[in-house]
């Protein structure tokens, strides 16, 4: 009787020398293949999405309606039709579809009433910015539109709408801005008319939308509604007619007033207030 047979001295069992053992060879070149997920994991990018996420979060239709879109040819990226499923995109990307660009996020507008000191621009290199105003506003990338400059105060309207942007750049239908300017001396009333009937500067004609005084002040303040995105037109017209400006403050942008917003603080358009804005 084998040692195995008594049930005493109970060995190991190895392969070597049992032929009907059907254990598995680990011999070089039978070793099992381990995968290295490390290599076939691939890196993601935080500032990109997948295309159909993109026009998704825009609100124009559902993930998969936008794979259909993509699929037949109806959305560009940078100017060429995209068709590849999983492609993917970045929030600087010009992204269009159907013709219309589109955004990775629901519209949002934004009215702040600027303070002094604070320059209108997205550069970080600039010191205190209008950005750093309405830093907790929103998450969306919006923009602000026109410019006030750093000792100007007033309204100034932030948006990541872009044919609302195209409503104040265009330059025959903008969108008009009430302001109320103070002049170092009082505006003779012949200059006022000079202002009114519009004027050549350099061979280019200076024009405005309104020009008056302003009820129960001394003729040194001035309202005056322009259509430009910026304010250099005021400096323009009155270096011209030899006054210096004391002060600038936006008081009205289209039907938008400052009313209940105090200097320095921001608030969401309401839906009536966008729907008007847009018909402008």
């Amino acid at each position: 009787m084998s040692r195995n047979q008594d049930g005493k001295g109970k060995g190991k069992i190895t392969g070597r020398g049992n032929a009907n053992s059907k254990t598995k060879s680990y011999a070089r070149g039978n070793a099992p293949i381990k995968k290295n997920t490390q290599a076939v994991k691939k890196s993601s990018n935080p500032d990109e999405m997948r295309l159909n996420k993109y026009i998704g979060n825009s609100g124009i239709c559902s993930r998969r309606e936008a794979d259909e879109n993509i699929a037949i040819g109806l959305v560009t990226v940078n100017g060429k039709v995209v068709t590849e499923m999983g492609y993917k995109v970045k929030r600087t990307d010009e992204v269009r579809f159907d013709g219309q660009r589109i955004m990775p996020e629901p519209s949002v507008y934004v009215l702040l009433n600027k303070p002094k000191g604070f320059a209108t621009t997205t550069a970080e290199s600039k010191g205190k910015t209008v950005m750093d105003l309405v830093a907790n506003a929103t998450s969306a990338n919006i923009k602000p539109i026109g410019r006030l400059g750093r000792n100007s105060v007033g309204l100034l309207l932030f948006t990541n709408d872009d044919k609302v942007m195209q409503k104040f750049t265009n330059s025959k239908n903008g969108v008009a801005r009430l302001f109320q300017v103070e002049l170092d001396k009082n505006l003779k009333f012949e200059d006022l008319k000079k202002i009114q009937e519009g004027f050549k500067v350099d061979g280019k004609l200076i024009a405005v939308e309104e020009i008056s005084y302003i009820k129960d002040e001394s003729k040194n303040h001035i309202g005056i509604k322009i259509k430009n995105t910026g304010n250099t037109i005021l400096h323009t017209i009155f270096d011209n007619l030899h006054y210096d400006i004391v002060r600038i403050d936006c008081v009205a942008i289209g039907h938008l007033t400052k009313k209940d917003i105090p200097r320095g603080h921001w608030k969401h358009l309401t839906e009536q207030e966008i729907n008007t804005l847009k018909m402008l």
